[in-house]
């Protein structure tokens, strides 16, 4: 897939569904790595459910041309984020970053990381946060490349999954 130029904008209510469909199709390479369908079909049901997540404070897409490639999610907490406020997170969190796996490897998720590292700043915060599992190899090797940083203390457990943090100092 040839893309000519990446534009970043919030989601809009008659692209949810888009946004809903993308979700599904990014994370649908890591079905095989859950322990039970019924896990996995939970993740699906809150990955679906997230667009309607009203303390989401911005959903972003990334467009070429009227094609919806990519989208993150931002949140201003972890307890808006997680309800996890004992994580003691009160600067912005990306969740949810996904690209189309056609659209892969031309920088649609850096630009998404870019804004969102813009918002971060123009919330006055000191870092950005975001949360992935082990099974998100490539995108772990994104977020350290692009200088975030393991966070220990921010970390939980999702079933029987570490969830690990990195954050990014701004």
């Amino acid at each position: 897939m040839a893309i000519n130029q990446i534009m970043i904008d919030e989601l809009k209510e008659e692209e949810k569904e888009t946004v809903r469909q993308l979700l599904v199709e990014s994370y649908q390479q890591y079905e095989h790595e859950y322990q039970s369908a019924q896990v996995w079909e939970e993740y699906l049901r809150n990955i679906k459910a997230s667009v309607d997540n009203p303390d989401v404070e911005k959903i972003l897409i990334a467009k070429s041309e009227d094609q919806i490639l990519g989208t993150l999610q931002l949140f201003l907490s972890s307890d808006k984020a997680y309800q996890k406020p004992e994580l003691q997170i009160s600067s912005p969190v990306i969740r949810l970053l996904a690209v189309h796996p056609e659209a892969r490897g031309q920088g649609i998720a850096q630009a998404l990381i870019n804004v969102s590292l813009q918002f971060a700043k123009s919330q006055g915060a000191n870092q950005l946060y975001l949360h992935t599992g082990d099974k998100m190899h490539k995108a772990i090797r994104l977020y350290e490349w692009f200088g975030f940083k393991r966070d220990h203390t921010k970390e939980f457990y999702n079933h029987d999954i570490l969830v690990k943090c990195y954050r990014y100092d701004l």
